[in-house]
């Protein structure tokens, strides 16, 4: 049974849940989140307007589903680039109550597979903080390669904070 699933705007209060659930345990490799991102209204913006660039060719936003069909978090391929480059970046995040039991390995085995054969893509690029060995796991595990390191590369927690660079390139 497929663990990803094409986001929709009625994902929203279970989103909105989720995220409040694991605010702590996912502040350490997000943004720093204003209060208001938690809320139903706001995922149903964010939900909408990743649509909106799912349906010009941009993103690919997906919920990770559990065993019982509930969403534990989310996988998304996004800044896909056409023309010469054919190469997207992919994020993910899963819940502490479902962390460790291999759903963010299957959840991108599943998106890689979609990315490469679905879209048409020839490159996938992923970042993970240095000290994110879980994220490193699931990234190896499905053929990524670790191919250098950005200095203050994005804003977690508050902070620049630097970011190894890892890629996987379609084998077709």
């Amino acid at each position: 049974m497929p663990v990803t699933r094409l986001m929709t705007a009625g994902d929203a209060p279970e989103l909105a849940e989720r995220l409040r659930q694991n605010r702590a345990f996912l502040a350490p490799w997000e943004p720093a989140r204003e209060e208001r991102y938690f809320t139903d209204a706001v995922q149903h913006g964010l939900i909408e307007r990743a649509l909106r660039e799912h349906a010009e060719g941009r993103t690919l936003p997906l919920v990770i589903l559990d065993d019982a069909q509930h969403i534990a978090g989310r996988i998304t391929v996004n800044g896909i680039v056409r023309g010469a480059f054919q190469s997207a970046s992919i994020g993910y995040w899963v819940g502490e109550a479902h962390n460790g039991r291999g759903l963010a390995t299957k959840a991108v085995a599943e998106t890689v597979q979609t990315a490469f054969t679905g879209l048409g893509l020839h490159r996938l690029q992923a970042e993970t903080l240095p000290h994110n060995t879980a994220s490193q796991r699931v990234l190896l595990r499905n053929g990524f390669a670790a191919y250098g390191r950005a200095p203050q590369y994005l804003r977690i927690a508050g902070e620049w904070q630097e970011h190894i660079l890892y890629q996987l390139i379609n084998p077709s």
